[in-house]
């Protein structure tokens, strides 16, 4: 009798893990249950070239335009972050995840789905994280156009990360939420005019401003228009955002780079010497241009943006004379475009091989870094490659490469990310993958040092030690 019990509790055992591994197969959800290991979701887009897909790879934590993945709670000594998962290996499923990094017992938990896209293996879905003054935890669901909805999500308690519960359901692309002393502020996109950049404002994130237009221009009257944005919050006042524009909403011929900000939620907005600017921006020659590169038929690719600590801004991005993979849009060249005060600075870092390589830029007061595949990796012409540490001493005028964080890799790195007040050793965590073919992701996090550690792919218990690589 009893052996047949536990044969019967067996069975049932294995039935539900089986459920819990492969019932999105069937069209259930796994929004808010937990998942045994940190596992990345890879991806191509299907534009074939010469050297490739326009890009395709490991990208858990892209893209670029989702700002903030990553935020450092000194309450809890936690970070917490939020990545584009999927169930295993083998699956392009895209789960919509958060994980935690405890700085006192130096261990990850077994991460969290927040958001299920069943029937989405597309990472442009892949969710933002904001934390409000209350310590809940927001989780901004990507959307893809008015096709596939975003949504925003709040944690049921302070600080953690076991269950959400949805706010919205909207019409969200690119989610960029900030906390301000003012309160929920979110710059995203929405897909009119090709693609245009918008911004909602919120006292309490459960009722929000309609959203309102930011960037549309088109480069002649009745054209369309497109912008693609990076931003960040200058000590808790200043929204500021670098953005590209698309000629006629051609993304593959994005160019120019523009900057405005605000000191007050978004009601009035400026050049960053201050210039009023009515937004929406619709000129071309606008005032807020920072770079012409229209005139050079240089492509921008932006990257991250940062302040100094008198409130100047910076922009990672870079250029190239093409969208194509390989040879033919060389040289891909990481810049710096900074403004010192009076004049925007545009400075040469280093070169790679790929538009869609993506890093993260750092700026400290003695010293300036940035965190990104610059070195050649296992698969060329893809994207992501060996990572390096590229260090500044002149306020971003010049740089040199410190340190070599991977080496001999078999798999590329890619979409290094920084998170907000990051506190070492989670001082920015990437994924890795084939650039080229489906392949397994991990996930890791390192310092600045040179530490890297992976995430465990495979979990037991509810919170595991990340196993250090170097």
């Amino acid at each position: 009798m009893k052996s047949n019990t536990i044969g019967r509790n067996l069975k049932l055992l294995v039935l539900v893990f089986t459920v819990f591994c492969v019932g999105n197969a069937f069209g259930q959800s796994l929004t808010n249950t937990k998942i045994n290991g940190y596992r990345g979701i890879w991806f191509e887009l299907n534009q074939k070239y010469e050297y490739g897909d326009k890009y395709s790879g490991a990208l858990g934590t892209y893209t670029a335009k989702h700002v903030p993945l990553a935020i450092y709670a000194p309450e809890v000594e936690k970070t917490f972050f939020v990545y584009g998962g999927t169930p295993s290996e083998d699956q392009r499923h895209l789960l919509c995840m958060i994980g935690e990094f405890d700085h006192k017992t130096e261990m990850v938990s077994r991460p969290t789905v927040v958001y299920d896209k069943n029937g989405v293996d597309d990472p442009h879905d892949n969710p933002s994280i904001l934390i409000d003054g209350s310590g809940y935890i927001w989780v901004f669901i990507s959307g893809r156009g008015a096709n596939r909805p975003g949504y925003k999500y709040k944690s049921k308690a302070p600080y953690s990360i076991k269950e959400f519960v949805q706010i919205t359901e909207e019409e969200m692309t690119y989610p960029q939420p900030r906390y301000t002393d003012f309160g929920f502020f979110q710059f995203f996109t929405k897909y009119t005019g090709v693609r245009q950049l918008y911004y909602e404002t919120s006292k309490d994130g459960i009722s929000w401003t309609d959203d309102k237009l930011l960037a549309a221009i088109p480069e002649k009257e009745g054209e369309k228009s497109g912008h693609y944005q990076t931003s960040d919050l200058f000590k808790g006042k200043v929204l500021g955002t670098f953005f590209n524009r698309h000629p006629n909403g051609n993304v593959d011929k994005r160019t120019d780079l523009y900057y405005i900000q605000s000191a007050d939620f978004g009601a009035t907005w400026t050049t960053v010497d201050g210039i009023n600017t009515p937004v929406p921006v619709v000129d071309l020659a606008s005032p807020a241009r920072a770079v012409d590169y229209a005139s050079q038929n240089k492509n921008l690719y932006l990257k991250d943006m940062g302040f100094t600590a008198e409130g100047n801004p910076a922009c990672l991005y870079i250029r190239s004379n093409g969208h194509e993979p390989g040879p033919k849009s060389a040289p891909y060249e990481w810049c710096i475009t900074k403004w010192n005060g009076a004049e925007w600075q545009t400075t040469l870092v280093t070169t790679s091989d790929h538009n869609y390589d993506m890093g993260s830029l750092f700026i400290g007061e003695d010293n300036w870094k940035i965190v990104g595949p610059t070195e050649k990796g296992a698969q060329d012409w893809g994207v992501g490659g060996e990572l390096a540490i590229w260090q500044s001493t002149d306020k971003g005028e010049t740089w040199e490469k410190i340190n070599n964080i991977t080496e001999n890799s078999s798999l590329s790195h890619s979409y290094v990310r920084r998170p907000v007040n990051y506190k070492a050793p989670f001082s920015f965590f990437w994924a890795d993958g084939d650039s080229h073919q489906l392949s397994k992701s991990e996930l890791y996090f390192g310092n600045f040092k040179g530490e890297i550690w992976k995430m465990p792919y495979n979990m037991t218990e509810d919170f595991e030690r990340p196993i250090k690589i170097k």
